[in-house]
């Protein structure tokens, strides 16, 4: 009977594309750093408005997906902790701020910060798994964060909530700088 079980139809390439994609959507979720940065681009984007809003989390997971795909191929990006945790330092100060900076300046900040991230994901890549069930996974999964900040930020009509965002953008940078802490120990 224990011949017959059928554990080793667990080896057909199925089973890693299943995993490949919810490692995928795991993975931005599975680390504080990843999830304050990401939250605190649709955080900012709302703080921006239109059309910052849409544009921030719409540049980010496609720099992201590019950063994924030189970490998937094995293209070295030095300094990717330290950009990572760098950008909940940078995007919360920016949010801490309400800093306005020109529609480019801000999609170029985001997208230098998204590349950190991606090279991350692509890196972690499990052997086996498929790379683009797991790009899609992590680039869906990125833009629920971005999505979560949008709607967090829409609090940034009220006084109050603009001061709230603020203090949430005072947390993100103290975050990022715990982070930027370790990263450089």
């Amino acid at each position: 009977m224990v011949c017959l079980w059928p554990a080793p139809a667990l080896a057909h390439v199925e089973s890693g594309q299943a995993g490949g994609f919810i490692d995928g959507v795991r993975h931005p979720v599975s680390g504080l750093d990843h999830v304050l940065a990401m939250v605190a681009v649709g955080l900012w984007g709302a703080q921006l408005g239109p059309p910052a809003l849409w544009l921030l989390p719409v540049a980010f997971p496609m720099m992201m997906a590019f950063g994924g795909m030189l970490g998937l191929i094995g293209v070295p990006v030095p300094g990717v902790e330290i950009g990572i945790a760098a950008s909940g330092v940078v995007l919360g100060a920016m949010v801490l701020g309400e800093v306005k900076a020109p529609l480019a300046a801000s999609i170029l900040l985001a997208a230098v910060f998204a590349v950190f991230h991606g090279h991350a994901h692509g890196t972690e890549l499990s052997e086996g798994q498929n790379a683009m069930l797991y790009s899609l996974g992590f680039v869906i999964s990125t833009g629920m964060l971005h999505a979560a900040g949008i709607g967090i930020g829409t609090i940034h009509k009220w006084k109050a909530g603009q001061l709230a965002l603020r203090a949430a953008g005072a947390g993100v940078m103290i975050g990022g700088l715990v982070f930027l802490w370790s990263a450089l120990a």
